[in-house]
């Protein structure tokens, strides 16, 4: 049976942002590198809300509302980050984050289709 893979948001990008935090080049985007930073059910979740749930361009670690410490999950976005998975701004105090789509798309077709699918138990 096929899976029905929902439609992810992709907003568009507002004027005057501020410049990404460093990130792999789309070239460089490895795909054991970006499956091993999914492979964590949190980040998997991350990335899962952001696209599927995205009220904006970009997101706080608060929006999230996930119960976990700001040190940890600091190192989940930082781990999605560098692998490539998501972007990352600073404003002010703030990180904000995004899922580089197009990236992905362009190097690994279907891969945030799977993600947007995803479910816990695997229904």
């Amino acid at each position: 049976m096929p899976v029905r893979v929902p439609e992810f948001k992709v907003l568009p990008e507002p004027a005057d942002l501020p410049e990404p935090l460093p990130e792999p080049a789309v070239a460089d985007l490895r795909l054991e590198t970006v499956l091993g930073a999914l492979s964590d059910p949190l980040r998997l979740r991350i990335v899962q809300k952001l696209l599927l749930e995205s009220e904006r361009f970009d997101h706080t670690c608060g929006w999230f509302g996930f119960d976990r410490p700001k040190s940890s999950l600091t190192h989940h976005f930082k781990a999605l980050r560098e692998a490539g998975v998501t972007r990352q701004r600073q404003y002010g105090l703030e990180r904000r984050s995004q899922v580089r789509v197009a990236d992905l798309d362009a190097r690994f077709p279907g891969l945030l289709d799977l993600v947007a699918a995803w479910t816990a138990d695997g229904a």
